[in-house]
């Protein structure tokens, strides 16, 4: 089992069930706003729970990092905004400016009391996509656990745009855990997990285990925040449950409503464990886990073979070029029915592609007026689905 075999930056294998968190070395715990705040106002009781549940996993020789939701709503309830200040974006980012504050606060005391010094760290989409801002950050997380400090992380949405952000702390979680090498990433939702069908319904069925993210499990998920508060739901999850598969490392979805929910789901084992079904290296998997491609390359059947067979994406089989971009951007790969493929870094700007788009080598000089690469996406920069 590639769980089995993964190790973390500090040795620890990635788990095998969710009872085996607690032996992680590194772990990040993401919080839902549903669980941080209610009414406008903190849950001061069960973020208490929670930092002696973070204390108690310190304490048995697992790094922790946070990644809390909450501020838009704190901010919201102060600011008397309507529908929980996420009725437009300016509404938004100005809750989170007011809120980011009291949430920071929050952590910190809660934690405090139990002799733990918390930082908090703001990211946007951008941090994690750019491949130098990313290794800044995996560097500054790094140093904070080193120190014994518990890293509190949330999009910066005070800046963030709609077309620029992650839009859900759900993947930011996966994202975090693949910059800080952690092993494996809580999720704590308002459900136990992954059911078949909408948890609510007659004969639901809770799915304790998913070896790899597939179309199936997809359509099982429901794409909705229950509470309203936040901007993720299960479709959320299993994005970030994708992101983390292919890293190596163990997510788990499971119920944060309980007292000390980290604790109970150690020792319940209770929830949906979504095993690692690949270890792809450092830069491939920081590649495979963007999530902004600027633009989209259609190849034809022929080519959807050569990828397969890890092949580079070679102009002959490009049938067609979406957007607009320049050299070096991340391009989406679809085959010929419009199904995903992977993602990677193009050689070629847009104008380029589409120039040489279905031509063999030996006719792209012409095109271009230069000598053409070796490939529009070399497979040493492409991460397939």
């Amino acid at each position: 089992m590639v769980a089995d075999l993964v190790m973390g930056a500090a040795g620890s294998r990635a788990p095998g069930s969710i009872a085996e968190f607690a032996r992680a070395g590194r772990l990040v715990v993401k919080i839902g706003s549903a669980l941080l705040v209610a009414d406008g106002k903190p849950a001061l009781g069960r973020l208490q729970s929670l930092a002696s549940d973070i204390a108690m996993l310190r304490e048995q020789g697992t790094e922790v990092i946070v990644v809390s939701s909450g501020a838009i709503a704190l901010g919201a309830a102060k600011m008397g905004l309507a529908k929980g200040g996420r009725a437009s974006l300016a509404d938004a980012q100005a809750a989170a400016c007011v809120g980011q504050v009291a949430l920071a606060q929050l952590w910190g005391e809660a934690l405090e009391a139990h002799g733990i010094a918390a930082a908090q760290m703001l990211v946007t989409l951008g941090d994690l996509e750019d491949r130098r801002r990313y290794l800044n950050a995996a560097a500054t997380l790094d140093r904070l656990l080193e120190e014994s400090v518990v890293p509190v992380v949330n999009e910066n949405d005070s800046v963030a745009t709609e077309e620029i952000r992650f839009g859900d702390n759900d993947r930011l979680a996966a994202r975090v855990a693949q910059a800080a090498q952690a092993r494996a990433v809580m999720l704590l939702s308002d459900v136990d997990g992954l059911f078949d069908r909408p948890p609510g319904n007659p004969g639901a069925m809770l799915i304790e285990r998913v070896e790899g993210v597939t179309p199936e499990i997809i359509a099982m998920a429901d794409d909705r925040s229950a509470s309203g508060l936040g901007s993720g739901g299960m479709t959320a999850k299993l994005q970030a449950a994708r992101i983390a598969e292919r890293a190596g490392i163990a997510l788990a979805i499971v119920n944060g409503t309980r007292d000390n929910a980290i604790a109970a789901a150690l020792d319940s084992g209770r929830g949906t464990l979504f095993a690692p079904v690949r270890s792809d290296s450092a830069r491939k998997s920081w590649l495979g886990g963007r999530l902004a491609p600027e633009g989209v390359l259609t190849v034809d059947k022929g080519c959807v073979a050569a990828l397969h067979d890890g092949g580079s994406l070679l102009a002959a089989g490009l049938v067609d070029v979406e957007g607009e971009f320049e050299r070096g951007a991340l391009v989406s790969l679809h085959g010929p029915k419009g199904e995903r493929l992977g993602q990677g870094l193009v050689e070629y700007s847009a104008a380029e592609c589409r120039a040489i788009a279905g031509l063999k080598q030996s006719d792209q000089a012409r095109q271009l007026g230069y000598v053409p690469r070796a490939a529009v996406v070399h497979r040493d920069h492409m991460v397939q689905q």
